[in-house]
């Protein structure tokens, strides 16, 4: 056949992702949108940010047309990448010129770019599962092996005893994906300084460098004040590919960049590659409309309170853990209460960890909790009064074990309905701070 068998094999064969749009959309037209829940592409359930749609009909209404919409330089416009650098440095505490950002069509392009970049014929990549299905396209695309990596299987950090016996002396980059599609999980700083130290050696082992590619398109969608580590920080040959689909809302628009590590081995040489593969591809000046908005937007954030609420959900639901949540601990109690939770170990805070003391009633344990919890009120009372002080409790009355259903899958008991400022200004922002656990404050009238 006249024509190339790989790109008619992708062609007609979507992949599962996007099979599973597909459906969705046919099936939200058979029987209405409200009743088909589409969880198969990234497509944010959150609205831009005010100033996103603000900067937007600005730039459409006071603009002059031909510069709006007009070609911009192929890496991209100085003032959009300037904004982008300087967004990125503050962030996180690095320092990048605008001269080694390059503006794409979102991390799909940037990833392709990227790899078409480094990889020659026969080069090998390490990914580390799970991971986003199209980054076997993208590798094979630019002619590379993709060779899997399997993580630790109770934290889903990487396996480095596994990791070091996939690197070979053909491989030329490793890509990691922090936070993770599809596991959720966030590399610790610890993971990211040992990962560098072992590419660090096996590059100068094998005689060559081995790049990570860090594709970051979750990297504001963290909770509890988590932190991402930024790999500039740890491994000089980095390139950061990024995208502001989730971070602003905006995966239709298709806009985001790639960043080269000005501590890279031939910094000039490596971004030119990419600005090389950036031609060959066709992935030269991004959106120019888009660009001048990210110029004005690039450090603004969606509000991620309602993705906290959905994971916080999902968590308690999947794990089946049942979270018990006072609202008001006694200041003299604080310390001690708060170590009972496990906050230097960051353990969950799950009813039967919390209630350690022996003389708490038998109601109060996990596993009697169901069969007991209608006896809650008059059983807790004498409890509280006595060694909290305490002389009131409310459980909330719709909450169902036996299915693990509440409204927000967690059970609040409220023991005070004094002095809410101190434990709204004092001891639950340090709960949230410490411990890493959903924390949902009930004031009761």
């Amino acid at each position: 056949m006249d024509i190339n068998e790989r790109a008619l094999g992708l062609g007609s064969k979507r992949s599962v992702i996007r099979e599973l749009f597909e459906y969705g959309k046919k099936r939200k037209a058979e029987i209405g949108a409200d009743k088909v829940f589409d969880f198969s592409l990234g497509n944010p359930s959150v609205n831009p940010p005010e100033k996103v749609q603000e900067t937007l009909k600005s730039l459409l209404l006071t603009s002059d047309p031909m510069a709006l919409h007009g070609y911009t330089s192929a890496q991209g416009d100085l003032s959009t990448r300037t904004a982008v650098a300087n967004a990125l440095n503050k962030l996180c505490d690095f320092e990048i010129s605008p001269n080694l950002i390059y503006m794409t069509c979102g991390a799909a392009a940037s990833l392709t770019v990227s790899l078409k970049a480094i990889i020659n014929k026969g080069d090998e990549c390490v990914v580390f599962a799970p991971f986003f299905t199209e980054y076997r396209v993208f590798i094979e695309n630019a002619e590379g092996k993709v060779v899997v990596s399997n993580p630790d299987e109770k934290t889903f950090q990487i396996d480095f005893d596994d990791l070091t016996s996939k690197i070979t002396e053909k491989t030329k980059a490793v890509i990691i994906n922090s936070p993770n599609n599809p596991s959720g999980v966030v590399y610790t700083a610890e993971t990211i300084k040992k990962l560098s130290d072992i590419l660090r050696s096996k590059s100068e082992q094998i005689g060559h460098t081995i790049f990570l590619i860090s594709d970051e398109p979750y990297r504001e969608l963290v909770y509890n004040g988590q932190k991402v580590p930024f790999v500039m920080n740890y491994y000089d040959n980095s390139i950061v590919c990024y995208s502001y689909s989730k971070s602003l809302s905006l995966p239709g628009e298709r806009i985001g960049y790639i960043a080269v590590s000005p501590k890279s081995n031939e910094v000039s040489k490596l971004y030119n590659a990419v600005c090389g593969a950036g031609r060959s591809l066709g992935f030269v000046c991004a959106p120019s409309l888009f660009q001048k908005l990210i110029a004005d937007c690039a450090d603004l954030t969606v509000d991620i309170t309602a993705y906290k609420e959905n994971r916080d959900i999902l968590y308690v639901d999947i794990t089946g853990e049942i979270y018990l949540v006072c609202d008001y601990f006694s200041n003299q109690n604080i310390l001690r209460e708060l170590g009972k939770m496990g906050v230097q170990t960051r353990r969950s805070l799950t009813v039967s960890g919390f209630l350690r003391d022996a003389s708490i009633p038998k109601w109060m344990k996990k596993k009697n909790l169901e069969t007991h919890l209608e006896r809650a009120p008059k059983l807790a009372k004498p409890w509280l009064k006595r060694d909290i002080g305490g002389d009131a409790l409310e459980v909330i009355s719709d909450v169902h074990f036996a299915n693990r259903q509440h409204k927000d899958g967690i059970i609040h008991i409220s023991p005070f309905t004094c002095m809410p400022e101190i434990m709204s200004q004092n001891i639950l922002p340090k709960m949230r701070e410490n411990v890493d656990i959903p924390i949902l404050p009930l004031i009761m009238d």
